[in-house]
Parts: C-alpha cells; sequence; structure tokens
C-alpha cells in the first residue's frame, strides 16, 4: 500500500491511499499520517490496517490534485523543529569502475582516500550477522522538517552555493513512540539535494554541502522495502530531457543492512525523542555530477520508480542574495 497526504478544495490536510495511478481514496477522520500512525500504535495494528479502517468512500482525480499542486510531502510535522533529516553516504556498491578503483586501492593502502576507506569499511562489514553490530557509515544532518520541499515544488538553492544537483534516492521515514522506540511507517522516494562542487573542495565541506532543501514523495510506501529497487533520474532543461540514467537500490545493491544504518542513527537518544519524526535517507551510486553536468537555475529534477508509484519532479531555483546580520544586545 501507498499513502499520500494533499491538501483538499478547502485546503485542509488530507491523507488518501493510492488505489492506482489516476485514483486516491481519501481516508476519513485523521489530517496526516503521523496522526494516522499515532492511532495505529494506540490500537496496536499496523498502518496499512488503520488505513483501510479509515478508508471513505469518496474518490479523487490524482492527476488533478497533483496539477493543482495540492499533494503535499509523505511525511510532516506540525512543528518542523521535531522532523529531523538525516542520510548516510558510500552505502550503495555503486558501478564497476568504483569497485574496480576499490580493488587497485586496496592493494596501496597509503593511497587509499577516506572516501574509498569507509567504502571498503562498507563492504566488508556493512552487513553483520544477526545480533552482531556492524561498522558505522558515514553519516550526515541535512537539517529539521522545513528543508522538505513538496512534490512539484521549487527546490531553493542558495546564492552562495556552488553547486545544485540531485541525488535519487530511498529514505526511510519514522516516527518515534511515546516510550522513545523508533517505529518505522515506510520508505519514500526522495531527490537528496547537495553541493557537490563544495564538498569535492575538500571533504571537510561535506557538513555544509548537506545543508541543502531536499524533496521526498509523493508517495509513502508501507511495509518491507523491495532487496532490488531500480529507478531513473532525469534533468530538464526547457522541456528537454539533458541527462538521464538508471539507478538502483535496496539492500541487495548496498554494502550495509538496513537494520546496521538504523543501528547506528537511533543508537543517539537525542534520536529517540518522543513524539519525533525523522526522514533518513540511503544514499545513492548515481549523480548527473560524476557525469559532468552543471545545473542551472530552471532546470527540472524527475526521479521516478515503479516501486514508488508517481515520480517525484522539482525545479531548481536560485535564490538572491541574502545578507548575514548578527545582533549583539
Amino acid at each position: 500500500m501507498r499513502l499520500v497526504q494533499f491538501l483538499d478544495t478547502d485546503g485542509k490536510a488530507s491523507v488518501a491511499i493510492v488505489e492506482n495511478a489516476k485514483t486516491l481514496a481519501p481516508l476519513k477522520g485523521v489530517a496526516s499520517i503521523v496522526e494516522l500512525a499515532k492511532s495505529a500504535l494506540a490500537e496496536g495494528i499496523g498502518l496499512i490496517a488503520a488505513a483501510e479502517n479509515h478508508k471513505g468512500d469518496a474518490r479523487l482525480d490524482y492527476d488533478a490534485v497533483a496539477s493543482e499542486n495540492r499533494l503535499l510531502p509523505p511525511i510532516s510535522h506540525a512543528d518542523p523543529a521535531h522532523f529531523l533529516v538525516t542520510g548516510t553516504g558510500l552505502t550503495h556498491l555503486g558501478s564497476a569502475s568504483a569497485r574496480a578503483n576499490m580493488h587497485t586501492a586496496a592493494n596501496k593502502q597509503a593511497d587509499e582516500t577516506d572516501s574509498m576507506k569507509m567504502f571498503r569499511m562498507g563492504v566488508e562489514g556493512g552487513k553483520p550477522a544477526a545480533g552482531q553490530k556492524g561498522v558505522q557509515p558515514e553519516w550526515f544532518y541535512k537539517g529539521d522538517g522545513s528543508v522538505v520541499v513538496a512534490p512539484g515544488a521549487d527546490i531553493p538553492s542558495p546564492s552562495f552555493a556552488l553547486d545544485g544537483s540531485e541525488e535519487p534516492e530511498i529514505a526511510a521515514i519514522y516516527l518515534v513512540d511515546d516510550q522513545g522506540t523508533p517505529v518505522r511507517l515506510g520508505f519514500a522516494l526522495g531527490n537528496e539535494f547537495s553541493d557537490h562542487v563544495m564538498e569535492r573542495q575538500n571533504y571537510l565541506y561535506l557538513a555544509h554541502s548537506k545543508l541543502r532543501a531536499c524533496a521526498l514523495g509523493p508517495e509513502l510506501l508501507l511495509g518491507d522495502l523491495p532487496a532490488h529497487v531500480e529507478g531513473t533520474s532525469r534533468i530538464y532543461r526547457d522541456g528537454k530531457v539533458i541527462w538521464e540514467k538508471q539507478f538502483v537500490s535496496g539492500e541487495e545493491n548496498m554494502s550495509h543492512s538496513l537494520e546496521n544504518l538504523e543501528y547506528h542513527h537511533f543508537k543517539y537518544d537525542l534520536f529517540c525523542r518522543p513524539g519525533d519524526v525523522h526522514a533518513h535517507y540511503f544514499g545513492t551510486a548515481t549523480l548527473s555530477f560524476a557525469d559532468g553536468v552543471t545545473t542551472q537555475d530552471g532546470d527540472e529534477f524527475e526521479i521516478s520508480s515503479e516501486t514508488f508509484g508517481r515520480p517525484i519532479r522539482n525545479r531548481l531555483k536560485v535564490q538572491a542574495e541574502r545578507p548575514v546580520k548578527v545582533r549583539t544586545i
């Protein structure tokens, strides 16, 4: 089952089941997926069962909702400060050439970059046996819920950015329950938008390069993530495709297990605060930047996968310069 959040014709937040590519079945009595999840936890049932229990008789034209820009991100929080957006990198096996480079560097340990060392560590220890702890992945913070843009909305790139490029990824969505236990609600397609030029200047700039907007959705996939997921990432300029490439994800294509990535995120007490929402990106091996593409203001990113239903599409919008002033009182 897949769910969407959207605005009804009165502008009120709503939730619907995606019945098919053309039809939405709105839920009664819930205004958000977080509200639905809390109801499911209180009743001791799963999210799919809770959605079925709230399913109404009305049906909506999915295309109309999308064309009227009424789709919302597939997860939200009434207070964006309690919605944490994070991610992991160097988690996917990548291309044959990347693996070949890894093997070459493995024979010359002194010449390995930190990135290659981290990647090799994941390959060797990112999928531990049951009951064992695996190696830590690379980890980064993107921001709070205010950085997540809706499907179809512009992705803002700050005036000081050196680049603004897509990263087609899958993000897992979590709600921390009243006892402080993270509960995985599902998975969403995402564009983990980043500044790759800044990152390449010096790897210590990774933290800066990730403090950018991002996109999720529009659909939340409930249940387990398939072991193999395929999708396509495209960039449009003036209505024409200027770059297109297939990407893969899922555990079969990753050097870390989902369980290992989740452990190394939620092992920190500050990420187990009851009521908080988390969107955690799982990384990618496919970037237009790696193929020499330089994005421009007005370019459109489209990331699609049959596993996640409707594609997510957003336009790059470079922001005007904003002076930074610090006051003293």
